[in-house]
């Protein structure tokens, strides 16, 4: 069984626009059933960020900030921490748990992103582990 990245990540990413509203961000999470937004580059700013709903729970939600007044780029995280598709779920992990984080955008050899991986991703692997155990750290 294949426990690498580019096996267990969703390839579909969602963007936002960093002028966007936090009430936007929630929208479109909802609709697609997502838990982060890749934040789009613009003239002021050339690198991506990402917003996800611990973003939302701990700065709108926990300090009682309408989402409606807050644009994305005040709440997001950058810069953009990502993994690369060939690397192991082993090593996906132990970089979500030092930087303290849930969502990693994949890149290619390019760093063009492909994906999005994120601790959900792993219920699925976990389950894979239990029916091919010695395979998962190699």
């Amino acid at each position: 069984m294949d426990f690498s990245v580019q096996h267990w990540m969703v390839d579909m990413i969602v963007f936002i626009d960093p002028e966007s509203t936090v009430e936007e961000a929630l929208a479109m999470m909802r609709r697609r059933y997502i838990h982060s937004l890749i934040v789009k580059k613009s003239s002021a700013d050339d690198d991506y960020g990402i917003i996800t709903s611990t973003d939302i729970s701990d700065k709108i939600i926990a300090e009682e900030v309408n989402p409606c007044d807050i644009k994305v780029k005040d709440i997001m995280h950058k810069p953009l921490i990502t993994i690369e598709k060939g690397r192991s779920l082993k090593d996906c992990a132990k970089l979500m748990k030092k930087h303290h984080i849930h969502h990693l955008p994949v890149v290619d050899e390019k760093n063009v992103l492909i994906g999005m991986i994120s601790a959900t991703d792993f219920l699925v692997a976990a389950e894979a582990m239990c029916q091919k155990p010695g395979e998962f750290l190699t």
